[in-house]
């Protein structure tokens, strides 16, 4: 990926709450500018619950070409038919979800700021890496931080994307693009304000 000219793309991540008006809040967004890909992350949901929220999401996305991305769940991700399951450290193998999911599913990595941990998913066949939290989030605890020599490095040695999330804002994207991030995860630049300015504020800045 790194030595072709495919330029950044954005990658949104859901807000906990997608009820109430939030998919029209979506349809928004996606129409708004680029966006490669939508995790949908939601928490403390049984699958039945988290499955009714996620069909008509799946299906907005489906309609514009957008990947979808289920957040930790492998079982909802089979059960859905997701075009991707995103992994945190803690949310099972990477093997064992290939074997579930099959070859055409992207499988995401959280790697934090850890080449190491990078390079590990690589080798069991990880689709992409997640490397953060680049700058504060107001979305999530920020446990690791992450550099952009962290993004340079990776872009420079593996073709495997590279996914820069935490914090990412218009005003502070510049030197992750720079850097070499195939994607920007982006959540609450979008989600705690208008939407469609925000996309468009963004791809101003990747276009």
């Amino acid at each position: 990926m790194s030595d072709t000219a495919i330029p950044t793309q954005l990658y949104l991540i859901s807000p906990l709450d997608v009820g109430g008006d939030f998919p029209a809040r979506l349809e928004r967004a996606l129409d708004a500018g680029p966006v490669a890909a939508f995790q949908f992350r939601v928490k403390g949901l049984d699958q039945h619950e988290a499955a009714a929220l996620a069909k008509p999401l799946q299906a907005i996305c489906a309609e514009r070409e957008v990947a979808f991305i289920i957040n930790d769940s492998v079982p909802l991700a089979k059960r859905l038919g997701a075009d991707g399951v995103h992994l945190g450290q803690g949310d099972g193998d990477i093997r064992e979800a290939r074997e579930e999911l099959g070859r055409d599913v992207q499988i995401g990595v959280t790697c934090h700021a850890s080449r190491h941990l990078a390079m590990e998913a690589g080798e069991q066949g990880a689709d992409y890496v997640a490397f953060g939290a680049f700058f504060p989030s107001s979305t999530k605890e920020t446990e690791h931080q992450a550099d952009t020599d962290l993004l340079e490095f990776w872009s420079g040695l593996f073709e495997i994307p590279s996914v820069a999330i935490g914090g990412i804002t218009p005003e502070n994207c510049a030197p992750l693009v720079e850097a070499g991030a195939d994607f920007l995860a982006v959540s609450g630049a979008v989600w705690n304000g208008d939407e469609v300015a925000a996309i468009k504020a963004f791809a101003d800045r990747l276009g």
